[in-house]
Order: C-alpha cells, then structure tokens, then sequence
C-alpha cells in the first residue's frame, strides 16, 4: 500500500518526465537529455510478435550508448540507473569474459551432470544491463550481437543446445582511444568498434569536455556544495548551462514542431532531485504518425549521400522510446507530444554525429563510417600511390615509404597510422607482411 501511494504521488506531479530525469543520479549536474535517454532506457517499450504464433519476437527494449571524454560522469549516471531499477546489473567491460556475459556451461562436482551459469546478460532478463568501459571488452562484442537484437543468448555446447532469455535494455559507456574524443572521427572510427554492434543502439550521446568559463564556473559550485553537504542555490536556481554545454541549433535536422515554444531541453532543466522507484507498468501503446514524418524527413535528406545511416531500425528505435515515454506515465496510449520529446532526443543525440571538427554540419557522415576530413585525405592518399606504383612498377609499400608520401602532398592528419588502418579496413590497401601493404589496383 505505501507502494501504491508513492506512485500515485509521482504520478500527480504536474510533470513527471521531468521529475524522473532529474532524480537519475542528482549529484551529476545538467546532462538533461542524456538522463532522458536513459529514464527511456529503464522503462522501455512494449514486446510485440511478428506472426500469429508469438513465435518471432520483435525487441521492445531501447539501448543506450553514452561516448565521451573521461571524467564526465558517465560510470556515475550507469551505477544509478542500475541502482534504480526493478532487476539492473552493473558490469565493467574490461574485467568481463564472454561467459560472465552470456551464460556459461560448467559440471556438477557431485553427478557429473551440466549446469548453467547465467551471465549478466540472463540475470538482468526483464530489466537493464549497465556496460561500463564498453570500448575496453575487445573480443567479447560479438557475444552482445545477439542478445542486443534477437534478446535471447543461444549455447550449443557439451551436447546442450538450448536458449535463454535475454530481455534487457543495455546502458552502455564507453571512453574514445586516446582518452580524447576526436570530432575528425566518426564514432566508429573513435571506439574502433564494428558497425554492426553501433547499428544496434537506439540512441549515442557523445559527451564532450569543452573549457567555458561559465559553465566551469556553476559546475565547481555545485561540486563543492555536494561536498559541504549544502545545496548550491546557484545550481538549483540556474541550471542552463548544465543544459546548455552543447545546443543543438535550430538549422539542424529542423522539423516542424507544431509552434511549440518550450523546448525538451528547457522542460527538463534541473530542479530539486528526490528519490524514486521506476515503475513497472506493462502498458501497451499506439504507434504516432508524427514519427514516420520525421523518419521520412530524415531519410529525404539522407538522399544521394554515399552511406545512408537512417534506416527502418532508426523508426523501429523511435516507437520503443515512444512507449517508453508513455509507459513512465502510466499512460496506455501515446500521445503526438510523447513522439515530440521522443524525436527531440534523438535529433539532440544525432546532431554530435553529424558534426566534423570545425563545427559544421555534414550529413555525409555516419557513425559507422568515417568523417568527411579523414575520407577526402584517404582519396588523396590513394590517388598518391597509385601514381607512385605507376611510376615504379611496385603496388607494394612499406608504412614508412607510405608515412614519407603522405607528408609531401601535405596531409592534415595527427597520426597517418591511423589513416593506414582506415585504408585497410576499407580494402583499399592489404597487409602483405610485417609493416608492409600493398595497393589494390583496379584492373
């Protein structure tokens, strides 16, 4: 009964969004949206089957990546999400096996018999898988590529062939390689992680450390407030530059909203935290049509670029985090300003994206692809040996002859190791032997 009564106490706040996000983890100052995007991930959305006989599921839990500088609270914001919710497991990539992700199979001492062990993923079923260090599991990635998708873990092993359910939302962190994120870079490029496994979160943050001395100023109060175990009246009575570390313009990724005049950003700034239990609430929802507007639009000015990333998975990511935004009201239908919130969300998530290291905006780029500077110097760089190889017969070169190229027609990059690698992977250029490529020509 004091259950009941504390959710319907929440539930009679004039504005409950706001009152969830701002109780995530309190003593991490702003970062408003990136907490909406995961109070989204704790609720989740609604299970729903693709034939008559629920035989094959479609995922209803969103997936939430938060890349970014270090010391940015993103471990801090993971703990309390795991701490808040009904069933939450927090792990640390860099000291997880795929086991302990999984599920492993193991002998009884006694009987000899099989025995599984279920791994984070098993144990948070119905509930969030916190990630953290997510850039640090190496070899263990291809192990989530299933659970993330199909939200199931398959074992075939010792003659046990069996499934068990992996229903979770995974909250994942991870910090660039460098310990610097590298706006040059796409994200992919900046985690150095497979396009499948990114293609599969419903929202990336990037959070970035960029000096203001404003921002700086309000934030070393609210740090030692916390620490005095005073309130820092400042903070609760401004809190815009907390949300205001990166604004997203209103050039970009524009939509029309409807004429509403406050936006997401300034409905979520931080007010008095205060604890709260997430509410469990199988409420099932109607899909918006203002979504498939704004998927239409974003896939109208995708067109004719080299590697579209909107997709149906971007559509399918904005109906879960709608009936995640409805179920956190206990409402059984979503409403178009649920879908407002929701698109928001994800245009403040995107926006990062899109952006190169001069501040501009370029819809060429792709999380999973690499950025527009780093494209147009590896062009030059194949056009450069190509004519080199033209030149001496030989497609073969060694990293220093190619290191000595790129540095006579003048390439802006910090580290050509890294653009070798890109080249690489892009088939552009194969590994002969020990610190020696060769050109793949076109005959």
């Amino acid at each position: 009964m004091q259950d009941y009564c504390a959710i319907c106490e929440i539930h009679e706040d004039n504005n409950v969004f706001r009152l969830l996000v701002n109780s995530l983890s309190p003593t991490i100052y702003g970062r408003e949206m990136v907490k909406a995007g995961l109070v989204l991930g704790l609720f989740g959305g609604t299970q729903k089957y693709a034939d008559s006989q629920n035989n094959i599921p479609i995922r209803g839990d969103p997936h939430i990546l938060i890349v970014g500088d270090p010391g940015l609270g993103k471990s801090q914001m993971l703990q309390s999400a795991a701490t808040l919710a009904p069933r939450g497991v927090y792990v640390c990539g860099s000291t997880t096996s795929t086991a302990g992700l999984t599920v492993a199979l193991s002998k009884e001492a006694g009987g000899g018999d099989f025995a599984l062990e279920a791994g984070a993923l098993v144990l948070s079923d119905q509930g969030c898988c916190c990630i953290d260090e997510f850039d640090k599991m190496g070899g263990q990635h291809h192990a989530l590529l299933e659970a993330m998708d199909q939200q199931s873990v398959g074992l075939a092993k010792g003659g046990v062939v069996c499934s068990l359910p992996a229903r979770t939302s995974i909250l994942a962190a991870a910090n660039p390689t460098g310990g610097h994120y590298n706006k040059a870079k796409t994200v992919s490029e900046n985690l150095k992680m497979s396009s499948a496994l990114l293609s599969r979160f419903d929202l990336v943050f990037i959070l970035l450390d960029k000096p203001d001395e404003e921002t700086d100023s309000i934030l070393s109060e609210h740090v030692m407030a916390l620490h005095s175990g005073a309130n820092s009246s400042r903070g609760q009575k401004d809190s815009a530059a907390g949300s205001s570390w990166r604004e997203t313009p209103q050039s970009v990724l524009q939509l029309d909203d409807g004429g509403d005049e406050r936006t997401l950003v300034e409905d979520l700034k931080l007010t008095r935290g205060s604890d709260f239990d997430p509410i469990p609430a199988p409420l099932f929802r109607n899909r918006c049509v203002f979504l498939q507007k704004f998927y239409k639009d974003l896939r109208r000015s995708r067109h004719g670029a080299v590697s579209s990333p909107v997709t149906t998975r971007q559509l399918e990511s904005l109906i879960r985090l709608t009936e995640a935004r409805a179920r956190l009201e206990l409402r059984e239908e979503a409403t178009e300003q649920d879908a407002r919130n929701v698109v928001e969300i994800m245009k403040f998530s995107m926006y990062d994206m899109f952006t190169d290291e001069f501040g501009m905006v370029d819809f060429q780029r792709s999380k999973n692809g690499s950025g527009m500077s780093q494209r147009s110097q590896a062009k030059r760089l194949v056009c450069a040996l190509t004519r080199a190889a033209d030149q001496t017969s030989n497609a073969i070169f060694t990293v220093q002859q190619i290191k000595d190229i790129a540095r006579e027609i003048g390439i802006r990059v910090e580290n050509v190791s890294d653009l070798i690698f890109t080249l690489n992977k892009e088939s552009y250029i194969l590994k002969k032997g020990p610190r020696t490529y060769q050109l793949q020509t076109e005959d």
